[in-house]
């Protein structure tokens, strides 16, 4: 569990790179669909060049022949978990402090054993009190900055990050039982090459392809600047690459479902690691009493909740 949880928090430290350039993006004027959709061609680049260095192009055949015996799977999969997630993270960094859409995501933490029970997945009891109380700090951190702009741009920057919240586990969880095969509307996808992390996210990143593709056609957004071309690579390689990868790793190496559910809960340490990017990259001002209450809570919460699934 150690292993696990190691794992996690570090993918945790990569993926705040996304809620403090795209906050930083979004001051800069940048469109929210160009710094989602930049992100997972740049991702799209990087994997299959990685994949090439580490595994040799017959990895890259393997990942195509996957991708085409399974291709409608590989598109639901990937528009859920890597495009509705996105975008919607994206949409809020223009409404609202990539801290403060850092805590609300910490949301996942509550859809995770919904999503498993979803899919007919046994999930401990336990730990509910725990994740309400990391929910409770969730709510502080937007009523306080409700307090200082309005309710109606708190939840134009919320409601998206809620239902990201949602699309990131689901989209994880059809890999994880279509690797198991024990789901009857899911295929079963049994290749040696699924075991490689790299790999993994590469399917998700070319199963999202369409939908970023008809998002496009559909904002008609304004060519991007160079900046936000070089920082939509850098959230990338950090995020996309590196955080997904280890994310995705941990994952891979659960046994059980709560073991699951403890690795999406280290997800929350992108909280502080966020407040603290912002504060230092951003100039960003330090949180009211009720958003440094919110956001311990949310870290105990996070802190018991692990302590209580380990045992």
């Amino acid at each position: 569990m150690t292993r696990l949880i190691s794992l996690g928090v570090l993918s945790a430290l990569f993926f705040s790179s996304t809620f403090v350039l795209n906050r930083a993006m979004s001051l800069a004027g940048g469109h929210w669909v160009w710094t989602s959709s930049l992100r997972f061609g740049y991702m799209l680049i990087f994997l299959a060049v990685l994949l090439l260095i580490t595994q040799g192009k017959k990895a890259l055949a393997q990942v195509k022949e996957v991708f085409f015996q399974h291709w409608l799977f590989w598109v639901f999969a990937g528009s859920i978990g890597f495009g509705v997630f996105y975008s919607l993270i994206t949409f809020s960094a223009a409404h609202a402090a990539g801290w403060v859409i850092a805590t609300t995501w910490q949301t996942t933490i509550l859809a995770t054993p919904i999503v498993l029970i979803l899919f007919s997945r046994k999930v401990p009891t336990k730990g509910i009190l725990l994740t309400l109380l990391i929910f409770a700090g969730i709510l502080l951190v937007n009523i306080e900055q409700a307090t200082v702009t309005s309710l109606q741009t708190v939840f134009i920057g919320a409601i998206p990050v809620l239902i990201a919240a949602f699309a990131y586990p689901i989209g994880n969880q059809l890999v994880w039982e279509a690797r198991l095969g024990e789901h009857k509307r899911l295929p079963y996808i049994q290749h040696p090459i699924l075991e490689n992390g790299f790999a993994r996210v590469l399917l998700l990143t070319i199963g999202s392809i369409p939908f970023w593709i008809i998002l496009l056609l559909v904002t008609k957004p304004p060519p991007p600047s160079s900046g936000q071309l070089i920082s939509t690579a850098l959230v990338a390689l950090l995020s996309g690459v590196v955080a997904t990868t280890l994310f995705l790793y941990a994952r891979h190496l659960c046994k059980q479902p709560y073991e699951i559910a403890a690795v999406d809960a280290t997800q929350s340490m992108e909280v502080i690691f966020s407040l603290v990017g912002e504060i230092l990259l951003l100039n960003g001002a330090l949180p009211s009493s009720l958003g440094v209450a919110g956001v311990v809570l949310t870290v105990i919460g996070l802190i018991a909740y692990i302590a209580m699934q380990s045992k």
